[in-house]
């Protein structure tokens, strides 16, 4: 089954993977491309270092040109930031990323943009995933073209450098000269992935000392899953401190997501970014206006957006409705726990490059690092503790805890007071004392996800170990 989840398809790779499905999708895009007359312009295709990336975006733009529809092709890597900047810039109706982010290196997938350089909508997606079947059902073949014929047929064209626009667009909104006049020394983790090269000339063009680690491509990411994390940054962290650097920098697979260590090698959490950046942004820059979050991200955000007379808006999980309310809010910025962010002004997308840049002119506008400037704003906001847990499950477990826990807002049993319960996306618990603690299946991967913050980290694991054991009680009621 292709099935769109909060990230684009992704699957298995030879199992879910495949050849045929891959262009399966790419007809269901040209069936929505010719049906809504929107073949005036190419459609643009990357692609990041992993397994089969290549091959798929060839077979992608193989099956579009089989159908009459144009395309730019990627000539090296990219990141996903960059292939959304160039469908937003360019003014083209559709782009495709070939990518799995974060997932582990057995994962692949395709993620579809849209007009303005955004992700595609659930309509969207839903309407993908009709048109796959459509095919199926008809028993119709995905019409393709030889990748050579295509070139020669003048179908398939190549972009002009489209990293000079990329980094030109951010480069013209970071001060520079701050940097510059600081020149930190900084340790870059690209993990293996497509987001390395955009950076690096940033923080180059900056007078920054820039080393790096994992620069070279590695479909096995390292034998790590490609995401940014304290125990993925374990090397990053040791050399940063024990090499006397200023600050270290993580990007994920296809450079999307960010991750901090400090110099002291205390690792900076995704919640912890952008705390940091939207007191910076706010205060410093005078950034004036609200901040996005998703619901499984800190609430410190809500405190500190109150101390500006600011609002936090809230909204599912899913990096469109960020965008979307960003839009509608004219927020300052947005972001999610699991490290992506993307700030007003830029692509409506999560943008680790641009996101790493500012963070850095931060650092050097302030002259402190990441700890003194959480240790002043913990110290005003009072402290908060995040705990989290993945859980593996059966499609009939699935359905059972969907049925109970989800739709049926049955929580677990918690001394402390609650103040309501959601099942906008999952099931979310607020708690009278500002804390919280979210259960909801993962939109990317087979995984339960469970996700908690109080002032006190006993508490946040204690709410995590009171749903596992939840959990457990409904699945042996249920008879698994």
């Amino acid at each position: 089954m292709i099935a769109f989840g909060t990230g684009g398809w992704r699957g298995i790779i030879g199992r879910d993977f495949t050849y045929d499905n891959i262009c399966l999708v790419a007809q269901a895009l040209c069936d929505m491309i010719l049906q809504d007359g929107k073949q005036d312009k190419p459609v643009m295709i990357g692609f990041d270092r992993r397994f089969l990336s290549f091959d798929a975006a060839q077979w992608v733009a193989e099956t579009l040109c089989g159908n009459g529809i144009s395309v730019w092709f990627m000539k090296r890597t990219a990141p996903t930031p960059l292939v959304m900047h160039t469908v937003q810039e360019q003014g083209l109706h559709f782009g495709v990323q070939v990518t799995a982010s974060h997932n582990p290196s057995t994962y692949n997938g395709i993620k579809l943009i849209v007009e303005g350089g955004r992700d595609a909508s659930e309509e969207v997606t839903g309407r993908m995933e009709q048109l796959v079947a459509n095919i199926l059902s008809e028993g119709r073949k995905p019409g393709t073209m030889p990748f050579a014929l295509a070139e020669e047929q003048g179908l398939i064209t190549y972009p002009k450098n489209p990293f000079n626009r990329f980094i030109d667009s951010i480069q013209a909104r970071i001060r520079m000269d701050l940097i510059r006049e600081r020149g930190p020394r900084i340790l870059f983790d690209p993990m293996h992935g497509s987001g390395a090269y955009p950076l690096m000339v940033l923080l180059y063009t900056a007078r920054c000392t820039v080393d790096h680690i994992n620069f070279e491509r590695d479909a096995y990411f390292g034998g790590h899953t490609p995401a940014p994390s304290l125990i993925s940054l374990e090397e990053l962290r040791h050399k940063v401190v024990s090499r006397g650097y200023d600050l270290g920098i993580a990007f994920d697979g296809d450079g999307d997501r960010l991750g901090i260590i400090d110099k002291s090698g205390r690792y900076i959490t995704a919640d912890e970014i952008l705390v940091i950046l939207y007191y910076y942004l706010h205060e410093h820059r005078g950034w004036k206006g609200p901040v996005v979050r998703n619901l499984s991200t800190t609430h410190m955000l809500d405190k500190l957006a109150a101390t500006f007379g600011e609002t936090c808006y809230e909204v599912p999980v899913g990096f469109k409705h960020i965008s979307q309310k960003i839009e509608e809010t004219n927020a300052v910025l947005g972001g999610e726990s699991s490290g992506g962010l993307t700030v007003r002004g830029h692509i409506p997308g999560k943008d680790s490059v641009y996101a790493a840049a500012l963070l850095v002119e931060a650092l050097c506008a302030l002259g402190q690092s990441p700890s003194d400037i959480l240790d002043e704003l913990y110290q005003k906001l009072g402290a908060h503790y995040t705990a989290e847990a993945n859980l593996s499950f059966t499609q009939a477990e699935k359905a059972a805890l969907q049925k109970v826990m989800m739709d049926g807002c049955l929580v677990p049993q918690f001394p402390q007071s609650v103040s309501r319960v959601s099942n906008q996306d999952g099931c979310k618990v607020y708690f009278a004392d500002d804390s919280f603690v979210v259960c909801r299946f993962s939109g990317t991967e087979p995984l339960l996800r469970l996700y908690a913050e109080a002032p006190v980290k006993a508490q946040a694991d204690e709410y995590i170990q009171r749903y596992r054991q939840h959990i457990a009680e409904i699945l042996h009621s249920a008879k698994f």
